[in-house]
């Protein structure tokens, strides 16, 4: 395509470059390039007497440039249109003017929807422009001087006696009187190129002053109060935005105010890219008192250039020393020292770990934290961070595996902190209508999902969705919800009660269920799709009981363990009388026993493969199951079923004498020669669970596995089918319901980018990837031992006949004394290299251990104020890295 030289001339122009020279703009340089889909030659000639930031008249520059008036003065409104120039009326006539590149003409350009959609050249050449030109501002800006800066959050700045008024955002507001809303330029780029990062564009970038009134004429922007302009800045930090304005107007001037994220933001890609912090920071550093810190990790989660990260409290034998990070400032700053993978390489913990309750809790939740809360007495509170993660803490506190227990540093010194009974706390308070926490919606977005099964990983995707804005309709074959939290667990260890308060929420929050509707039966997943559904998440769960593949098992009297309990939890009448064998050693064979006993068993005996120290169930599981008279017989494995006339009269075992291979491959092997016969009437199958698809994936490009678990990307939960993704137990197989939640929460994130136009499902996402402190170097000696509390006796005698939950909660006195067992292993660490503040980390503490401290005072200039400024800042920059390298030498 031939090179439009006029427009070539004006790129030139704009940048200050002699065209043709060697520094000069060339054509395939983004300058030219964002302008060449819609100048034209002779828009181009025009735009050369445009005066950079200099108001003229349409009748002074057609004398300029010597066309007539009227021809003049379309192609100046053609120009405005495009974004390479402000029109705005002064003193009764259009007068206009180019800007810079940036802040300027390429934000304007991209502001013009229509004109991306048609041209993404547009946008590629916005997002080229800082990649390309960032690196020469590399340590050349002194803080505060930098062509966008960051404005702190005003509330992280209230009460700091050092604070300036050109810090505050409410200042630009009140200084004004016209305002209008557009669409995020930089979100916009993003988003044509296939790259968003899941915030989304729409209405989140104010302009005030000369830029309203050309944004409102331009149809780029719509209008705005004051009063409405102070509410999406609102809105902007409610979900995590903060704030950037340009910064080329001069001391307290500016015309738009930015709502911007980390990992879309063309500006900040300067700190995080180049990690050129000065050329945007505020003046301000977050500060975190470890004191006060609780790691629960929701700063860390929402610094928006990834300078927060969990780390260590407690003290070591091994001091944590954390590398002091390289800047440009004086520095020379080759490629290698920049972070170009930054919007795919987020991380949340330091390399020598953080707290271990977070770390092994399969949704990471933040443990310290809600502890702390709950000391305090703030269950509100507690229970808004815990969903955060988990919206089901009453079913989890029932029936968690305690993860976080089992590697909880206060182990080391007595016992581990009885973190499922606080939790359990906290719910009950969730259980009555009038205190639970719900939620508020964050967005209308109204697009219909389809969630096929209401089991915890369905519940958990729905709730996180649901607050998204999204209609959300959970398909349910069965006549009840729950899945297997209300089917498959005995009402003794989880009240259906308890579920039902919980689901209650989700139709507070506007959920819809669909009981007794089997997709792919019922209507299949096009007919869905041609009801309006954009995406599916797969979650039915392991319902499904597995077969013991040897002689007899067809027999009357034996029957799959799965189906047992939910014959119960179905209220279907069961009855089992005479001798009972459970076959399996998992959490679900003891609830199958202990159920069993409860409708009648005279005699009731578990055999399992392994041993007692590799049986799969929870300690406590078999403990309450021996309480109950149920005997385990370990290390035997059913070799046949015995009948006579159909039915089941016993089971003949052989020794199991190893379970796994030297791999740790579930490999069973026998001594055929010991074997024992054991009469039974009934025998209860329970080695683990099957997924029964059905025809539900029919059609689809949806790929199984040989245990016919779904094949699905590990980060985003997408299946080969992309509209199509899944969760829970059907991707993983049979698991606890915390890690079916955990998958829920990851892909209503992912769910929400797919159908969104132009989302990536994977930039600027955690990977959510913790490591736990190493808890053999700490110093514990110090510590006093304090018992661990421990909730109200259990009756054995009325647990055994009773399928409700007899067992106690803590209560408040009990719940408090055990918080103060908690060590408080993790804290949040600043890297104040990265940090912008911004002040968003200040906006989710719950209390208050991280501040914004004033430790610049960079006042900023007008853009033609810059040049003496910086060229000054380079020649420091210059001789501050020639004495480092002499000091080296030096020293050397």
């Amino acid at each position: 395509m031939a090179v439009k030289m006029k427009v070539l001339e004006f790129a030139n122009k704009v940048s200050r470059k002699k065209m043709g020279s060697k520094a000069g703009i060339k054509a395939t340089d983004p300058e030219y390039m964002i302008l060449e889909p819609v100048v034209t030659e002779e828009m181009a000639e025009v735009a050369m007497c445009l005066g950079m930031r200099i108001p003229r008249s349409a009748e002074e520059i057609s004398s300029m440039c010597g066309k007539p008036l009227d021809k003049t003065t379309e192609l100046l409104w053609d120009l405005s249109m495009a974004g390479v120039c402000f029109v705005n009326k002064i003193d009764g006539v259009d007068k206009y003017w180019h800007d810079t590149w940036v802040p300027g003409i390429m934000e304007m350009m991209n502001n013009n929807l229509e004109n991306v959609k048609k041209h993404p050249q547009i946008a590629e050449a916005f997002e080229a422009y800082g990649r390309v030109r960032g690196k020469a501002t590399a340590g050349n800006f002194p803080v505060g001087v930098g062509l966008m800066r960051v404005i702190p959050i005003e509330t992280a700045i209230d009460g700091n006696s050092r604070k300036a008024s050109y810090e505050e955002v409410s200042k630009y507001l009140n200084d004004n009187s016209i305002f209008s809303v557009s669409d995020c330029s930089c979100r916009t780029a993003r988003e044509a190129m296939g790259e968003g990062c899941g915030h989304l564009k729409e209405d989140m970038c104010i302009q005030m002053g000369h830029a309203a009134e050309y944004y409102i004429r331009t149809g780029r922007g719509r209008e705005i109060t004051r009063d409405e302009a102070f509410a999406i800045i609102k809105r902007a930090e409610e979900n995590g935005l903060m704030h950037q304005i340009p910064n080329i107007d001069g001391v307290g001037k500016t015309h738009a105010i930015c709502n911007c994220c980390g990992c879309s933001c063309l500006s900040l890609r300067t700190a995080e890219m180049f990690i050129n912090t000065d050329m945007v920071r505020s003046n301000y550093v977050s500060h975190v008192d470890k004191e006060k810190c609780v790691a629960c990790g929701e700063c860390v989660e929402a610094c928006p250039t990834n300078a927060l990260h969990l780390g260590q409290k407690l003290c070591g034998k091994t001091p944590i020393v954390i590398p002091e990070r390289e800047t440009p400032r004086d520095n020379d700053w080759p490629e290698e020292m920049w972070n170009t993978d930054y919007r795919y390489n987020r991380t949340d913990v330091v390399d020598t770990g953080t707290s271990p309750c977070k770390t092994n809790c399969p949704a990471h939740i933040g443990i310290q934290g809600y502890i702390k809360l709950a000391s305090l007495g703030r269950y509100t509170d507690a229970l808004e961070l815990i969903k955060r993660e988990n919206p089901f803490p009453a079913v989890c506190g029932r029936i968690c595996p305690r993860n976080c227990e089992n590697d909880c540093t206060r182990g080391e010194i007595d016992d581990p902190i009885a973190i499922d009974e606080i939790k359990k706390f906290i719910a009950e308070q969730d259980l009555n209508s009038a205190h639970r926490y719900v939620p508020a919606k964050r967005h209308a977005y109204g697009k219909k999902i389809a969630v096929i099964g209401a089991g915890p990983a369905g519940l958990s995707c729905a709730y996180y969705l649901s607050i998204d804005g999204y209609k959300v309709t959970v398909f349910e074959k069965q006549k009840a919800l729950g899945g297997m939290l209300t089917l498959g667990i005995p009402s003794f260890r989880l009240e259906k009660s308890v579920v039902n308060a919980e689901i209650e929420i989700l139709k507070d929050l506007g959920v819809e269920f669909k009981l007794g509707f089997e997709v792919g039966k019922d209507a299949s997943l096009d007919d869905l799709r041609k009801q309006g559904y954009e995406a599916f998440y797969m979650a039915i769960g392991a319902q499904g009981g597995r077969k013991l593949g040897i002689e007899g098992e067809e027999a009357q009297g034996v029957v799959s363990g799965v189906d047992f309990v939910r014959s119960i939890n179905l209220g279907e009448k069961v009855e089992l009388n005479g001798k009972v064998i459970v076959i399996g050693g998992g959490n679900v064979a003891i609830d199958v026993a202990r159920s069993a006993v409860r409708v009648g068993s005279a005699s009731m005996d578990l055999f399992c493969l392994e041993n007692r120290e590799q049986m799969p169930a929870l300690d406590e599981e078999v403990e309450e199951a021996e309480s109950e008279g149920i005997k385990v017989n370990n290390s035997w494995g059913p070799k046949r079923i015995l009948t006579s006339g159909g039915k089941v009269t016993g089971v003949e075992f052989k020794k199991c004498v190893s379970v796994f291979d030297e791999i740790g491959r579930f490999a069973p092997s026998y001594d055929e020669n010991q074997t024992i016969t054991v009469e039974a009437d009934h025998v209860l199958v329970s080695i683990g669970q099957s997924i029964e698809w059905g025809t539900l994936l029919e059609g689809s490009k949806a790929e199984l596995n040989r245990n016919q678990t779904i094949k699905a990307d590990a980060l985003t939960w997408q299946t080969s089918q992309p509209d199509v993704f899944a969760g829970g137990d059907v991707v993983t197989g049979p698991k606890f319901a915390i890690d079916a939640i955990a998958a829920g929460k990851q892909a209503a994130i992912s769910i929400h980018r797919f159908v969104q136009p132009g989302q990536s499902l994977t930039i600027g996402r955690s990977k959510r990837q913790y490591k736990s402190l190493n808890r053999a170097d700490l110093v514990l000696s110090g510590y006093d031992r304090l018992p661990r509390q421990k909730a109200g006796h259990l009756d054995v005698a009325k647990a055994q006949i009773a399928f409700s939950d007899l067992r106690a909660t803590f209560t408040e006195e009990q719940m408090k004394k055990e918080t103060q067992r908690c060590l408080s292993c993790g804290a949040t660490i600043v890297d104040t290299a990265l940090c912008v503040g911004c002040g968003m980390c200040t906006t989710k503490c719950k209390f208050d251990a991280v501040t914004l401290v004033r430790e610049y005072d960079g006042t900023g200039a007008a853009y033609e104020d810059l040049k003496p400024i910086v060229i000054k800042q380079m020649l420091t920059r210059k001789v501050r890295i020639a004495g480092k390298k002499f000091s080296r030498i030096f020293k050397n």
